[in-house]
């Protein structure tokens, strides 16, 4: 399997290379040559395996000859073996055609584990066999951090830097990055939104200079093995649904578009289906560019389901680059009208393509508070408010006969305020995070600055003698 960027670089890399890269160096994403292919009796057969061994077959097609098979078999079994659902990503019933694909059975209860925990082995494993070390700089809206600061605590051949918007995740994402004590383990709060964050982790990557002196990697959703690892759970769950004699529809709440674009490859591999719902809190910049066909970021606003509160959508850039033709001139032509004008459009065979797979809404705080408190009242099922989004949005949006599984991102109790006062009752916490509640907390408060940034961490990394 070789990889090129969305911005034309890098045809002929390997999945080890596009694995600890990240980040293109011409600013773009890695995207494979071309999508592998399932027929319909190859996604038949995997009725009634286990997670693992859909997970297996899934991967390898990405991995190529970079891991023999038996090693990513190990590895993928141990990086399930945490979880505390032997299905690893169980499916929930709510109505006759209702769903709910439950993905936070992970150590940190979010569905960023599910691929957190695979990249951290493929990663420690191929730096190993290189003799290398690397420092991960990454931004997190709630919790991308705590997913890989668990993954990658401990690890000798790396740092990592996780950088949060100060004041605006919640206190159970915060304190799941903050009271680990491990030395490779570094807590940036950042005065600022997580589009700020994110802005300055990719600003680092663009510093040639600063990015090999510092050896640095990407663990978010930019990183091509974080959406390859979640691909898998859209192949388990529509199986699991009849799959591939019926089409399978899914609601994914989104914010950086990591978890619906790894739908979308998903269905380029041969997955029948039909509908993928983008569903949005206030922060809708991806609903309106489905309206509008203009990808315009507002401001962000502070919602009581901050890992969606995004205005700038990463991984939204590949799926631009695979409906537009696989064209890198036109992606970069995209993203300098983002730069320069602050939005760009999308002409009309893009749009068209758009509408062709995907639907879009948006669901307020009042709608979201009022969807938990009907889950709880009749269906006694207690959900966070990224995953009522996505229930809301799909029932506002898609009524056909197909099933819909809305993805439920994360447990409950990582965001106790907002569901209590919805349920008008108390959620269990897992042990773990009544621990963190009274552990000592170790973060910096730095400046919205990108040189700021990147001073701490030069002066913190292992990786700095050549800087």
């Amino acid at each position: 399997m070789e990889y090129i960027s969305t911005r034309g670089e890098g045809d002929g890399l390997g999945f080890n290379d596009v694995l600890l890269a990240g980040l293109a160096r011409d600013g773009g994403l890695y995207v494979p040559v071309s999508w592998p292919q399932f027929s319909d009796g190859e996604i038949a057969a995997m009725a009634g395996l286990s997670y693992e061994e859909v997970a297996f077959l899934v991967m390898r097609e990405f991995v190529g000859s970079d891991i023999p098979a038996d090693d990513l078999r190990a590895l993928i079994n141990e990086a399930y073996s945490s979880f505390t659902n032997p299905c690893v990503a169980p499916l929930v019933q709510l109505g006759s055609n209702e769903w709910l694909l439950e993905l936070f059975h992970g150590p940190t209860y979010a569905f960023k584990d599910v691929a957190m925990q695979i990249l951290a082995l493929l990663m420690d494993r191929a730096l190993t066999e290189r003799g290398e070390r690397v420092t991960i700089a990454v931004a997190t809206s709630g919790d991308t951090g705590g997913a890989a600061i668990e993954a990658f605590k401990g690890r000798d051949a790396i740092d990592i830097f996780v950088l949060h918007p100060h004041g605006k995740v919640s206190d159970v994402q915060r304190r799941q990055m903050t009271t680990v004590d491990d030395a490779n383990v570094h807590n940036i709060a950042l005065e600022g939104t997580f589009d700020d964050a994110q802005a300055i982790v990719k600003a680092m990557f663009n510093d040639g200079e600063l990015r090999d002196g510092l050896h640095l990697a990407g663990v978010n959703s930019i990183n091509w093995g974080r959406i390859m690892a979640q691909i898998v759970y859209y192949f388990t769950s529509a199986v699991a649904l009849g799959a591939p004699s019926r089409k399978v529809s899914f609601s994914v709440p989104t914010g950086n578009f990591g978890d619906i674009f790894a739908g979308y490859v998903a269905h380029k591999m041969g997955l029948p289906i039909e509908h993928l719902v983008i569903a949005t809190n206030s922060n809708d910049i991806l609903a309106r560019t489905f309206e509008s066909g203009r990808y315009e970021p507002l401001g962000v606003v502070a919602t009581s389901s901050p890992s969606m509160d995004i205005q700038i959508s990463s991984n939204f850039e590949r799926l631009l680059f695979d409906l537009g033709g696989r064209d890198p001139e036109r992606i970069t032509e995209l993203m300098a009208d983002l730069s320069n004008n602050g939005s760009f459009a999308l002409n009309d065979d893009e749009r068209v393509a758009f509408g062709a797979l995907f639907l879009a809404g948006r669901a307020d705080e009042e709608e979201t508070v009022k969807l938990i408190t009907t889950l709880a009242d009749e269906n006694d099922y207690v959900a966070d408010p990224h995953t009522a989004v996505g229930v809301a949005v799909a029932r506002k949006i898609d009524a056909s006969s197909t099933p819909m599984v809305v993805l439920s991102t994360a447990h409950p109790a990582k965001f106790p305020d907002v569901v209590e006062d919805a349920i008008k009752g108390t959620v269990a916490q897992p042990q773990s995070m009544i621990d963190q509640a009274v552990m000592e907390e170790r973060y910096e408060v730095l400046a919205n600055d990108v040189d700021v940034v990147a001073g701490f961490i030069k002066s913190h990394a292992r990786v700095r003698a050549t800087v």
